[in-house]
Formats: structure tokens, C-alpha cells, sequence
């Protein structure tokens, strides 16, 4: 008689088994109509799963998140069964949930064309509507391969055979379709209601260039139609927005072939990094932080050490010279340890903060490359603090302090926390990690930060916090961390002479606020919609003359705006004042200062805001006393 303890702590007793979507209509009806799944002992099963014995139970929904993801697990396979309904002779391969969707690979013959999507989509929406039970079936495995075998599926075959002999698998059946998965799904696909394919893509099978090339069909899929077409709003904001176009049209950067995942960043946007990066030397300095430089290429025995040779050479840029190995650093940890070595450090001297904005390349696959996100070389604001056990929840607490003046500063108010514990490839043992990970954690608790936990999704070093950004139209940026490794250290020789003199590792924090400088100006650009806050803006003030008369005076305007540190120019050209406003409008311009004769005569500007907003005249001292108020202000007056 299994006894059932549901999430309010009240219990239920069955005098034999009974499946979940009984459990849940004897709750109640509409519980039963809404179920998608449910977590078993935490474990997300099916609503068909027989409940034998004691347990805890939570019916999932589509208002849990667990649920979110059923229906995009769900709607994948309903994607394949579409794709098999119409192109019988495709063969299916894998089909995983992803951020805010899903996507399935597909052998195909000939390319799959929009027109092709359409149709899709449509059968989906078809087979969705008949409401066809999803069963869950357990197979031998060399049934399930000739099962495979059988209908052609080489792919989803050579999967089974892969699982070792003798076990079982399970598979799911809607109608005639059939798929290997583990589950769990919706009891039925008439609970797919609101999805939409996006794009088709390349995707080697298994990932691997050396096989052959499918096609990956992308999709999206929510519990809601309302929700859908929020998020669909979301993409077309997103591409007004892309960071890509805009700094081809602000004339900010530009990237090409010959140097892949490399930037050129032209004038105006090397305006922005530069405020950003002084803007983070200031904060650094009044945080404690010594700033330091490390070098770009070092010996490979000097990697080997580190670790980073055998949990991270893949991602590496090596070179040989004199018959020596180099490698070009992927991050600057390692360096930064040797300048803490470089002297006999006592605990008087903890903690040691030291600051880089370090210079590093990363092997990423070309596939991979998009724009300033994801870049083969970038810079960091890069720091490590040398320390204590006894002082990591209060260093903690210090970064957590400065990380969130810079983000307000930056205009971000919405910061989300994440706790990410240790990856199956990792150094160091198992009690150093745990030392580590509680360390963490209880600095999150001491400061009262809530937090998400994310299993296995540390560095190979160390746990690590992130911290991620919510921009203007709802999407979600990890930017900044901070990470506790105890391996380093060790791996490197660091110490201290403690207060009994005895020899001690320190405790190394690795933290970062806005992390890759790059990525970083790309959020900004994609926030602001291109419309920089004052501070941030290449050219603050443009003034723009109405005829040649106000020419000499417009120089004295821009002139006296330089001196006082606003960023201005001019604009003489011989072009009617109309063009000049539309123009710089379209290059974002936070103030442009029209001057005609009256304004001559009488010393004064008229000022137009960004957004066509008309100030009127001022006096150039109230002008300037506002622009220099505004820029101040950061973040405040955006």
C-alpha cells in the first residue's frame, strides 16, 4: 500500500499501485487535466510512471518550469513525427531541449526550404490537434535496433548499439511513430499548443566534421500562445537591436575573414572601451586592487603545471620556437600567480588583490563565432585575490558590493545568482571540493543572496558563482563570476608564512565583473538599442551651423565643450539643417546644438535632445553645467 507525501506535507494511501495521472485526478480534476508529468522522489517521470511504494510526489505543469521543458522535449518529437509524415524518407537522429526551444537533426536528401518549414509546422499543428497518446514502451536493446534497422533509421541504430548489451531501452509512441528517448513526455500532444519552427541549419552528426553533414531544424515552444508571441516580439526587438548592424552603422567596429573572431574596432567604438575600461580601473583602485600586466605567450611545461595543458588544450593557440612549445594564455590566472610567488608573502600581507585587463585567445569553433559575443580573442577584467579561508566570505562580500555599483552603473538593475559545483572533468579531490563549494556558498548565504544551483557546471579549477544580466528586453547575459579555487595554489607553489610560521596555501579567488570586455560593449550596444548613455556615447554634442555666417562661432561652441571634457565636434558642412538632424538622429546623437544668427548674436544654442526632444535655447554655461550633471549621473540619468 504505497503512502503518497505531496508537497503541502499532506499524505495519501492507495491500497494497491497506482499511476500518477490517478494520483492526480483523485487530487482533483482540474490537477488531472493539467498534469504533464510529475517529480517522483525528485525524479521528473511520466504520468503513466506506477507508483509501488512510499514516496514524495509533485505533479508538474505547465506553470512549473520542469513542465516548460516536457513541452519542448515533447514538441521535438512531435517535430520528427511531422518530418516522418511528410518526408518518409528522412532519417531522424537527436532532437534535445535548448534555451527557449529545441531543435532535431534530420539526414534529408535535398535541403529543407522555408517552404518546407511551413508545411511542417503545419502537420505539427495538425497532429497535435488530434490529441494522439504518448505511451512509453521498454524495449531489449537488440530489438530496438532491429527495430531501427528496419525502418531505415541508421542513425538512431547505431545510438541503441551503443548501449551496452543485455539492457534495456526506452522508447516513446505517438501513433505510428516511434522514438528512442528517456523521457518523460506529455501524456498526449494535444498538450502542445503554442510552438513555432524558427530555422534550418548544418550540424554534423555527433557533432564530429569528420562525419557526415544533417540538417538541424530549430524551434521554439511554450505553455502559452500569450507567451509565444512575447517571446517571437522579443526576437524582432532583438534583431532591431543586433550589435552586429548597429556597430556597422554607428561606425564602431568591424570584423573580417582574415581574422576570424578578432575585432577592428574603429575610433568611436574604441570611445566606448576606453570609458568602460577607466570607468573599471577607478573601481579597482578604490577596491584595493593592484592592477598588474602578464605576457601574452608562455613555455608549455609552464601550462602543464598549471593544469590548463590537460583540462583545456584543446581551446589553446600553441606555437614552437628554438625547439620549445608556447601557448597563447587563455586566461590569466597562471600569470598572476607568479607575481604573488615573485616575493615571501606573510598573512599580514592577505589579502592580495590583483587586477589585469588581460589580453587572451581561445580556440573557439568557427561555428561558434557571432559578432562581439563570441570572440576567438578578448580582453578580461581580470582579477585574482589571495587570501585566507577565514577571509573568503568577507572578500566575497566585497566583490558582491562592487559588482552591483557596476551594474547599476551600467543601467542594470535585474542581476540573477547562479552556484555552479563541480564538473565530471576536474582537478583536485573530492574534500578539496567540498571545502570549496561550502565556502561559497556560505558567502552567498552571509550576504543573503538567493541563488540557483547548477550541478557540474563549474570550472575544472573550482566552483564558481556567475552573475547574469537581464537587459532591457528580458534576456539573460552571464557576465560576471567569482570563482574559489584551493587546486592552483597548489599546483603552483603559492604560499604565506601564517602567524605560527608555518607554511600555508592561500585560498585564490578568481573574479571577474563584466568579464569579456568585448561581449560586454556588444550587451551594452544591444540595452541601449545603439542610444549609449551620455557618459558611454563616442560623440556626446555635435554643433551643427545653419549657414556659413555661424561657422566661426560654431567652432568657439565645440571648443569651449572639448575644454570642459564633453566630446563634441562640428558640423559646417554646406547641407540644410534638416539633413544634419535626420543624419546625426540616426547615429544616436545624445545633444546636437543648432546655431543660426540669433543664437550668434546672442550667444546662446538650441539644444535637441536624442529622440527629436527640443530643449530650446541656453546659455552655453547652463548647457555645459547640465551635460556635465548628466555624465556624472551614469547610469541615473539614462
Amino acid at each position: 500500500m504505497p503512502v503518497i507525501t505531496l508537497p503541502d506535507g499532506s499524505r495519501r494511501e492507495y491500497a494497491s499501485p497506482k499511476t500518477v495521472a490517478e494520483v492526480a485526478a483523485d487530487i482533483g480534476p482540474r490537477l488531472a487535466q493539467s498534469a504533464l508529468a510529475a517529480k517522483l522522489d525528485g525524479r521528473l517521470v511520466d504520468t503513466s510512471c506506477v507508483i509501488e511504494r512510499d514516496c514524495s510526489l509533485s505533479v508538474v505543469t505547465e506553470r512549473d518550469a520542469d513542465g516548460l521543458e516536457v513541452i519542448r522535449h515533447s514538441t521535438a518529437h512531435l517535430l520528427a513525427h511531422a518530418v516522418k509524415e511528410l518526408y518518409p524518407e528522412a532519417q531522424v537522429t537527436i532532437g534535445p531541449v535548448i534555451e527557449n526551444g529545441f531543435y532535431y537533426d534530420f539526414a534529408y536528401q535535398r535541403p529543407f526550404t522555408p517552404d518546407d518549414l511551413r508545411a511542417i509546422e503545419a502537420r505539427m499543428a495538425e497532429l497535435a490537434k488530434r490529441d494522439i497518446p504518448v505511451t512509453r514502451e521498454v524495449w531489449a536493446r537488440d530489438r530496438a535496433v532491429e527495430f531501427f534497422l528496419s525502418q531505415g533509421e541508421r542513425y538512431k541504430a547505431e545510438l541503441i548499439a551503443a548501449i551496452p548489451a543485455g539492457e534495456e531501452v526506452s522508447l516513446y509512441r505517438q501513433g505510428d511513430f516511434i522514438d528512442l528517448c528517456r523521457g518523460p513526455h506529455v501524456p498526449s500532444t494535444g498538450k502542445l499548443k503554442a510552438f513555432k519552427l524558427m530555422k534550418v541549419s548544418g550540424a554534423y552528426w555527433r557533432g564530429d566534421s569528420r562525419n557526415e553533414m544533417l540538417q538541424r531544424i530549430y524551434g521554439t515552444a511554450w505553455s502559452k500562445r500569450e507567451e509565444l508571441e512575447a517571446y517571437l516580439s522579443m526576437l524582432e526587438e532583438a534583431e532591431k537591436r543586433d550589435h552586429r548592424r548597429l556597430g556597422q552603422q554607428l561606425e564602431l567596429f568591424h570584423m573580417q575573414e582574415e581574422a576570424p573572431g578578432m575585432v577592428f574596432w574603429h575610433p568611436k567604438g574604441w570611445v566606448i572601451w576606453q570609458e568602460v575600461e577607466q570607468y573599471l580601473r577607478v573601481k579597482f583602485r578604490d577596491h584595493g586592487y593592484q592592477e598588474v600586466r602578464t605576457p601574452l605567450v608562455m613555455d608549455r611545461v609552464f601550462w602543464e603545471r598549471s593544469g590548463h595543458w590537460d583540462n583545456y588544450r584543446e581551446h589553446m593557440f600553441t606555437t614552437a620556437s628554438e625547439s620549445r612549445d608556447y601557448a597563447v594564455k587563455p586566461m590569466n590566472c597562471p600569470g598572476h600567480v607568479q607575481i604573488y610567488n615573485s616575493g615571501l608573502r606573510s598573512y599580514r600581507d592577505l589579502p592580495v588583490r590583483l587586477a589585469e585587463f588581460g589580453s587572451c585567445h581561445r580556440n573557439e569553433p568557427s561555428g561558434a563565432l557571432h559578432g562581439l559575443m563570441r570572440v576567438r580573442a578578448f580582453t578580461q577584467d581580470d582579477a585574482h585575490i589571495f587570501c585566507t579561508e577565514e577571509q573568503v566570505q568577507s572578500e566575497v562580500a566585497g566583490f558582491v558590493t562592487m559588482l552591483q555599483q557596476v551594474y547599476a552603473d551600467f543601467g542594470f538593475r535585474d542581476v540573477q545568482v547562479k552556484l555552479s559545483t563541480r564538473p565530471d572533468k576536474r582537478m583536485g579531490s573530492d574534500e578539496v571540493w567540498d571545502r570549496a563549494e561550502a565556502a561559497l556558498a556560505a558567502a552567498l548565504d552571509q550576504n543573503a543572496l538567493a541563488y540557483a544551483l547548477q550541478p557540474g557546471e563549474g570550472a575544472f579549477y573550482g566552483p564558481k558563482v556567475e552573475f547574469a544580466l537581464k537587459d532591457s528586453i528580458g534576456r539573460s547575459w552571464q557576465c560576471g563570476t567569482i570563482q574559489l579555487d584551493f587546486n592552483l595554489p597548489e599546483r603552483l607553489d603559492a604560499e604565506y608564512v601564517a602567524d605560527d610560521n608555518s607554511r600555508r596555501r592561500p585560498v585564490m579567488l578568481h573574479r571577474a565583473i563584466v568579464g569579456s570586455m568585448e561581449r560586454f560593449i556588444g550587451i551594452l550596444i544591444e540595452h541601449h538599442a545603439g542610444a549609449l548613455p551620455l557618459w558611454l556615447a563616442p560623440v556626446q554634442v555635435v554643433v551643427a551651423n545653419i549657414t556659413d555666417q555661424q561657422a566661426g562661432y560654431a567652432e568657439e561652441v565645440t571648443a569651449r565643450c572639448r575644454a570642459a571634457g564633453v566630446r563634441a565636434r562640428s558640423d559646417l558642412r554646406n547641407e540644410k539643417i534638416g539633413f544634419k538632424i535626420r543624419e546625426h538622429s540616426l547615429q544616436k546623437l545624445p545633444y546636437l546644438l543648432v546655431v543660426g544668427e540669433k543664437e550668434r548674436a546672442e550667444g546662446l544654442v538650441a539644444v535637441r535632445a536624442r529622440g527629436g526632444v527640443d530643449l530650446g535655447q541656453m546659455s552655453l554655461d547652463d548647457l555645459l553645467a547640465r551635460l556635465l550633471r548628466e555624465i556624472a549621473c551614469r547610469a541615473a540619468a539614462a
